[in-house]
């Protein structure tokens, strides 16, 4: 680990009510350079922090962390230095310490600070450059952060902000700061974050400037929509009269993540808002048909409001970028110009995400698949930050459930598992003193769905077969014991899971499964949680005791993987006792006669009931949907899982048409779930990026680190399928093809291969 800087700072004329609510902070640096051979600087501050380097944007973080760990960024910026006058700038955005009161994944202290160190290797000396009193800062009253809903906003990102001319060009070499203050200097504890800083353990993130796709329809406007398509396209600007309002619907063509950035010039007074949206939604019924219906349509989403201050040229224009990236895959751009007439020099956004490689590549007989391995691909992308994401435009939380899904698409398409040590980490910093973890982390505020914590056990499983990393099994194990021991805990006198959570705000904790219609009332749990225990979650922890022994056989804890095994057949006699129904089905609960597809997929998954048995029951609920709840796009991949292991995959064609009917209506993004659709942007939904190489190919690991791969492809209504499919130990090419005399399959790239033909 490198020396890490003690260099603090922060706004001197801070005051206790600007500690109150959100604040800009905006900080400034100059120094001179003879000569430059090479630089870096090292840079984090609570909460979030955006820095430039003669006026380019260097960096956005830090990397997100906790109360325990906080991060350091160290970036190297040689080819941003300049020999003679530079300039560094930073813009710092606070969150109070009140939880309400700022983004639920951005930890925060009770004393803000900006932390900067820096050094340049000249020819003949190296320059220094600290955090310290000759820095001057800036504090941005005309800055105010809205709440996306009254309700429930864990956002906080978006603005409503008057242009300020104290900022105009501040980040110019000729800059005069007018108004600034010296910053002062800060301390804070070297034992405790964010006083003692760790490394940054997760590349940059991505940034490619990009220009809007279209316009979608001109609302209300004296121009006409090609004048508007040029304006977007940088090949003229707009000139918009004094008292004029204007109205039009832009398009990114797809769903993106990304900075808007609007160049203005004169128009003092003018109001101007950007409305940031996923979808059209049909005016006649309030639910989302055809996204991209604008004219049967309108859009619903998350506005930031400016008031222009009229400062700026068209040489030297004044400039709008909100703080945070935004989701958007439409935009309303909505002006209504004072007494002076405003010039629009242009509007364009930088694209922004975690850098994931894909790097497996696939093609089969069934072009509506890979359509939809394209949506998948974008889906996870857009949920892929400096953490991994539930949806980016609603919450931008990493919740766990989630989280072992996208981890696992990640593996498959990029063997990529920087983000996912990360997450793994980060769960195991949020564990209660109870066993617990917490839902959604790194998070503010506490989330506990207890059946969440069982798929942590799971992403580590997944870890240890693709990677075969014993020190990562070795160092989370005990956080996976302290998870079982809760459930142990809280077993019934008759040896199944006892009534543990129920129904979001009226229960202790929240036992959510899937968000299926039948379920609706009850907020994603069966509905037998209103008479006591749900069987999914003893299912759950059969799972998670199973999966946890294998990780002791791994580590050759073999004692630890027997008391394991039969915890678990314990509870499995249990639930064969008190949750069998008489038609052979497991129940929803103890002695209820209700019944899901959930507790059939999760009954075959742990071996719960016999094959044949497992087998028919699941059979049941996929040739009698209307009378079984469901799996919903959250819980597929767990339902493709279940019909692999019961020989029944061939129904998992006629589960596709879930996203077959997401492409028909213009999504570009997998939905969060059938009902309502909140999230278009779920990567629980991006399974076609496990699918196809897993199971299509059927490229597998059967050996930790993939020290044995097993190509079972899965063919049923495929003529045939080809590609190239990454694994940690490098690429597979593989390919079949249906003859008359059977499957054949060809591969090539990795040894210690076996065939098994399906």
């Amino acid at each position: 680990m490198k020396q890490q800087p003690t260099d603090w700072i922060w706004a001197s004329d801070w005051s206790l009510a600007d500690d109150q609510v959100p604040k800009l902070v905006y900080f400034r640096k100059q120094f001179s350079l003879s000569s430059i051979k090479k630089g870096e600087f090292a840079i984090s501050a609570d909460s979030r922090y955006k820095l430039y380097l003669n006026g380019h944007l260097i960096e956005v973080g830090p990397s997100k962390g906790d109360d325990k760990v906080w991060f350091l960024d160290t970036i190297d910026v040689t080819d941003h230095l300049l020999e003679g006058r530079n300039t560094i700038g930073v813009i710092v955005l606070r969150y109070p310490t009140d939880p309400d009161k700022g983004n639920y994944s951005s930890f925060r202290t009770q004393a803000p600070g900006l932390c900067f160190s820096g050094w340049v290797e000249e020819k003949e000396q190296k320059t220094v450059i600290r955090a310290d009193e000759s820095w001057l800062s800036l504090i941005d009253d005309s800055f105010e952060i809205v709440p996306e809903s009254a309700d429930f906003a864990p956002l906080k990102i978006y603005e409503k902000v008057t242009g300020n001319p104290k900022l105009y060009q501040w980040l110019r070499t000729d800059y005069e700061p007018v108004g600034w203050s010296r910053a002062k200097k800060v301390s804070f504890s070297r034992a405790v974050s964010p006083g003692n800083l760790l490394d940054r353990t997760i590349p940059f993130m991505y940034r490619k400037k990009r220009h809007f796709d279209a316009v979608m329809t001109v609302r209300e406007s004296i121009f006409t929509k090609p004048t508007w398509e040029n304006f977007l396209l940088h090949q003229q600007k707009i000139e918009i009269p004094a008292h004029c309002h204007e109205i039009v619907e832009i398009s990114a063509g797809t769903e993106m993540t990304g900075y808007l950035n609007l160049n203005l010039a004169q128009g003092q007074g003018a109001k101007i808002s950007l409305l940031q949206s996923e979808a059209y939604v049909q005016n006649d019924s309030l639910v989302k048909k055809d996204r991209t219906d604008f004219k049967n349509g309108h859009l619903e989403g998350f506005t930031d409001s400016y008031q222009v201050g009229g400062f700026g040229s068209v040489a030297v224009p004044e400039n709008y970028s909100p703080f945070w990236f935004r989701t958007f895959r439409f935009i309303r751009l909505e002006i209504e110009t004072a007494d002076q007439p405003i010039t629009l020099v242009n509007f364009d956004y930088t694209e922004t995400g975690y850098p994931l490689e894909v790097k497996t590549k696939i093609t089969c007989s069934d072009p509506s698949l890979m359509a939809i391995w394209n949506l998948s691909e974008r889906t996870l992308r857009r949920c892929m930050h400096e953490t991994y994401e539930d949806c980016p435009f609603y919450e931008q939380l990493q919740y766990v459930m989630d989280s072992r899904a996208q981890i696992l698409y990640s593996y498959a398409a990029a063997a990529d598992d920087r983000l996912a040590r990360k997450c793994i980490d980060d769960f195991a910093r949020s564990q209660r003193y109870d066993g617990l973890l917490n839902a959604a982390y790194p998070s503010y505020n506490p989330n506990i769905i207890p059946g969440f914590s069982i798929y942590y056990i799971l992403m580590v499983y997944d870890h240890m077969m693709y990677f075969g990393d014993r020190k990562l099994v070795e160092q989370y194990l005990p956080t996976i014991q302290a998870i079982l021991n809760f459930f142990e805990r809280h077993l019934a006198p008759e040896g199944y899971v006892d009534k543990i959570g129920g129904i979001n705000g009226q229960d202790r904790y929240w036992s959510f499964i899937d968000w299926t219609p039948e379920w609706q009332a009850t907020w994603g749990v069966p509905e037998t949680t209103l008479k006591g225990a749900i069987t999914m979650e003893s299912l759950l922890y059969i799972y998670g005791l199973q999966t946890a022994a294998k990780l002791a056989d791994f580590l050759e804890l073999l004692d630890l993987a027997a008391t394991y095994r039969k915890q678990a057949q314990k509870v499995q006699t249990a639930i064969l006792t008190h949750c069998l129904g008489e038609n052979g089905l497991i129940q929803d609960g103890p002695k209820v006669a209700s019944y899901s597809q959930h507790v059939q997929v999760f009954a075959a998954l742990t071996n719960t009931v016999k094959a044949e048995q497992a087998r028919h029951n699941l059979l049941s609920t996929l040739r009698d949907k209307n009378n079984y709840a469901q799996c919903s796009v959250a819980m597929a991949f767990y339902l493709f899982r279940a019909l692999e292991k019961t020989d029944l995959y061939e129904w998992a064609d006629s589960y596709w048409d879930v996203w077959r009917k997401m492409l028909v209506r213009h999504c570009t993004t997998s939905v969060e779930a059938e009902v309502g659709e909140r999230s278009e942007c779920h990567a629980w939904g991006a399974l076609a990026l496990y699918e196809l190489p897993t199971v299509i190919l059927g490229v597998r690991p059967v050996e930790p680190g993939f020290a044995k791969i097993k190509i079972a492809p899965q063919s049923h209504h495929l003529e045939w399928a080809k590609g190239t499919v990454i694994t940690p130990r490098g690429p597979l090419e593989i390919s079949w093809e249906k003859t008359a005399k059977g499957l054949a399959i060809s591969y090539q790239g990795l040894a210690d291969c076996i065939i098994t033909c399906k």
